[in-house]
């Protein structure tokens, strides 16, 4: 899916195209390789692999990869625009050997599919991805989903090659959404998990189309394994061969006990053992609250922007029912002594909507991560607490 998110070699992006052109390839000399790069869990960017192109062509003493998954930080307003989901990709290219042994040096598995093209095909491919190459054509607005690494595969072997190529869906499984898609590659990035889950709306939770599951890597490689190239006749398998170029070797993935629900339950108690002193001795920490609702309600505000602001996988996000971002200000209003009985009541209508939420939490469309019942659960305890603690003390400070 996402590509590793490195500069490589950004200086060839200058003049390696005009010096290669040069020299003129009839194809007869060349392969081409679809390339699968494995995951890697060291970061969450690169827990869902990667896919590239290889050309090598000996008349030209050419091996290089092709790379959709190349970004320039120096771009005009970069972190801006990345914010926003209007992220600049572009096509990179980089030597085989460097390229292939940074993936290896990361245990990382390296599958190579070359094409069973003719030499006249090889030939449109190679000039195809130089025309992409060129300063000009070599941006593009990234997507998740619908416009990545991988995705852009499939893109390149329809508009590059005149003849028909018909990609092998067989790997479908009934009623997966993007969504559940995503969660197959992040069982040891529970956090990354987590974040994604929030900051992603119901626009990932559609059933994915056999075409969508080739946003990730290993279902390009699937499809490629089955799929066929039109001829005269009938049809030819699309592969010529199948290399295994590193096999990683077993490793074992440390886990924490602190996941995002383990957490969210230890501070549930921790909050509970709070209330219960708090409500003995008559008195509220509003510390507490101060902490734990500026935390939800900077969610909240982010889903939001996300929601409203940006061109990601957004809209629609019904994490909105328990991240309000009304905790910020109210939360710190509460201290000014004429809002204290409304805002009291905001946050007992949030603790309803909160229990609402948990009882219908099966029916909600949108399937929100299991760690959000330890964090509305703490809402609700505080929430109540808050709505007691003004109408026990009336308009008298903390």
């Amino acid at each position: 899916m996402h590509a590793r998110i490195i500069a490589v070699s950004l200086f060839l992006l200058s003049f390696l195209q005009p010096a290669f052109s040069q020299i003129p390839s009839k194809g007869e000399n060349m392969e081409i390789a679809i390339m699968t790069l494995g995951p890697y869990q060291g970061e969450l960017y690169s827990a869902f692999g990667h896919s590239a192109i290889r050309i090598v062509d000996t008349t030209r003493n050419f091996d290089y990869v092709f790379n959709y998954g190349v970004f320039n930080f120096n771009q005009d307003n970069f972190y801006w625009n990345f914010a926003r989901g209007k992220m600049l990709y572009q096509l990179g290219l980089a030597k085989y050997d460097r390229f292939v042994n940074h993936y290896i040096s990361e245990n990382r598995y390296v599958i190579e599919q070359y094409l069973n093209l003719t030499p006249e095909e090889k030939v449109q491919l190679n000039d195809y991805l130089f025309e992409n190459y060129k300063p000009e054509n070599r941006e593009y607005y990234y997507n998740y989903v619908y416009n990545n690494c991988s995705s852009k595969i499939m893109d390149v072997l329809r508009d590059a090659i005149d003849r028909e190529v018909t990609f092998s869906y067989d790997y479908v499984e009934e009623d997966l959404t993007v969504r559940d898609l995503m969660d197959k590659y992040l069982d040891h990035q529970p956090w990354g998990d987590w974040v994604i889950d929030i900051g992603l709306g119901m626009q990932i939770d559609e059933v994915a189309a056999p075409e969508t599951y080739m946003f990730l890597p290993d279902y390009v490689e699937k499809s490629l394994a089955q799929a066929t190239i039109a001829t005269d006749s009938s049809a030819a398998p699309l592969l010529s061969k199948t290399v295994n170029v590193y096999t990683p070797t077993p490793e074992e993935h440390a886990s924490s006990m602190f996941t995002p629900f383990n957490t969210f339950v230890i501070i549930f108690f921790i909050v509970g053992f709070i209330t219960n002193r708090d409500f003995k001795r008559g008195k509220r920490s509003h510390w507490i609250d101060v902490i734990f609702f500026t935390f939800v309600g900077f969610i909240g505000w982010w889903v939001a922007f996300l929601w409203i602001g940006t061109e990601h996988l957004s809209k629609n996000n019904l994490n909105i029912l328990w991240a309000t971002p009304l905790h910020i200000p109210f939360i710190y209003l509460l201290n000014v002594q004429r809002f204290r009985k409304i805002i009291s009541k905001y946050f007992l209508a949030c603790a309803v909507l909160y229990l609402l939420v948990l009882v219908i939490w099966g029916l909600i469309p949108q399937p929100l991560h299991m760690a959000m019942i330890p964090i509305m659960l703490t809402m609700i305890l505080r929430a109540f607490f808050i709505y007691h603690d003004v109408n026990r003390t009336g308009t008298k400070g903390f």
